[in-house]
């Protein structure tokens, strides 16, 4: 028997609506959460067409595109959302349909997982799902992979409608604190190279983090007990987490290590996760949230990667003298699936961009339709960069934190900066990872 997926009656509605278009075959991702007995799907998202693609291209799929686009919405999605498979809405039939299909969600896997700096655990669901219809006879057609194997053939799947699929999903939000120092490479033309060093830095604070102590509501549950027990079924239920960072005991010992320069991450971030009303256990809630911060550091830090590397390029000249910079990271903004109940996307503000460019992006990444007062702005605030004297040199013990704005309530308010810290063939003392 195949896996089976309960989905959003709003997909349907949205799917009828592409097949109403006349532009040939529509691509596209499924959007939900994974489970061990089923799949819930709570939205779908057509693939934007691409601004570089001409009337010549006809009705070949760009499957370069499409995957890109999946990269970028994996980016929007807070804990416990994820891309599960793809759409084709074509009245072409039979077996290339299901090859192209195949291909598709094979190459979104790969693109998606290659950004993933969390550990894949071994009761994580490797099967992705793909749906044809047929826009003439509207006829639909499921079918799963396993992406995990590359032989893998194509299983048929349960397609089901529900009403209010997420409306009594729980949702889990923590504040966590950021410090993390990561060292560059001598060599800072070679962009290869820095982004490694960057990735490795975010690895072990990852690594950290995975195991750290979640707590929930000020307890620590037992992994295999509910995370509902006790409350009423069916009603939408919000928890407060902590996440304890432990030291790492491989980092005992220190080490000299010659650096062009370093990155310092400081402040906090908002990360939430949500949770199917199907039994779920608490660490379910632990994974998705872990996975939640994970994810929503390395994105801001990787959206910043190429601006760093930018105002590296444009400040040589400046001999030996050791030099700070810092920048904002962008903010975490939510938007609600009004179709969805308390479930959200999100997207990342910078300083310098207004809320009208995330409804864009919204609109154009989602295909959602919101406005500006749509959006959740409260749970992170920018962080203030502070202007210093450029004769007062800083050393890299005087770089101080800044500290987010908190309050009692599950809505945070926080402060994220980054700051880099760069010198000419200087020594760092970094601790043994």
């Amino acid at each position: 028997m195949g896996r089976s997926y309960i989905v959003e009656d709003a997909v349907e509605g949205y799917l009828t609506k592409q097949c109403e278009q006349k532009a040939g075959p529509v691509t596209g991702l499924l959007i939900g959460q994974s489970s061990t007995q089923r799949d819930f799907v709570v939205t779908a998202t057509r693939t934007p067409q691409r601004e570089e693609s001409t009337a010549a291209a006809g009705n070949s799929l760009d499957k370069e595109w499409v995957t890109e686009h999946a990269r970028q919405v994996s980016r929007m999605l807070p804990g416990g959302l994820s891309v599960l498979g793809v759409f084709l809405i074509t009245e072409t039939d039979g077996k290339d349909t299901l090859t192209t299909l195949r291909q598709l969600v094979f190459a979104v896997e790969n693109l998606i997982s290659s950004e993933r700096l969390w550990n894949p655990a071994d009761d994580d669901v490797t099967d992705y799902v793909t749906l044809h219809v047929n826009p003439k006879t509207r006829k639909t057609f499921c079918r799963t992979f396993d992406v995990k194997d590359p032989k893998s053939v194509a299983k048929p799947a349960d397609w089901k409608y529900q009403s209010g699929l997420c409306s009594s999903w729980s949702t889990v939000s923590c504040c966590l604190s950021v410090d993390m120092l990561v060292p560059l490479p001598d060599n800072r033309t070679n962009t290869e190279d820095t982004d490694k060093c960057l990735k490795e830095g975010l690895r072990v604070w990852a690594h950290q983090l995975e195991s750290g102590v979640c707590l929930i509501d000020g307890k620590r549950l037992a992994e295999d007990s509910e995370l509902t027990v006790g409350q009423k079924r069916n009603v939408r239920q919000t928890y407060t987490a902590q996440l304890l960072i432990t030291p790492d005991e491989r980092r005992s010992a220190d080490a000299v290590q010659q650096c062009g320069g370093s990155v310092s991450v400081r402040g906090a971030i908002h990360s939430r996760a949500y949770i199917h009303s199907n039994k779920p256990k608490a660490r379910l809630a632990e994974k998705l949230l872990k996975r939640d911060a994970v994810s929503t550091v390395a994105t801001r830090v990787q959206m910043l990667l190429e601006e760093l590397l930018t105002t590296e390029g444009e400040s040589k000249g400046s001999g030996d003298k050791q030099r700070r910079e810092q920048f904002s990271l962008p903010n975490r903004i939510f938007c609600p699936l009004k179709a969805s109940g308390p479930v959200c996307v999100c997207d990342y503000l910078f300083s310098d961009e207004g809320l009208s460019e995330v409804t864009d992006r919204l609109k154009e990444m989602l295909d959602i339709d919101a406005a500006e007062e749509d959006l959740d702005t409260r749970q992170e605030t920018p962080a203030e960069v502070i202007e210093r004297d450029a004769a007062a040199e800083p050393t890299l013990e005087t770089v101080e934190a800044l500290e987010p704005k908190r309050n009692n309530y599950i809505g945070v308010a926080m402060a994220t900066a980054v700051t880099l810290l760069a010198t000419a063939a200087s020594m760092l003392y970094l601790n043994d990872v």
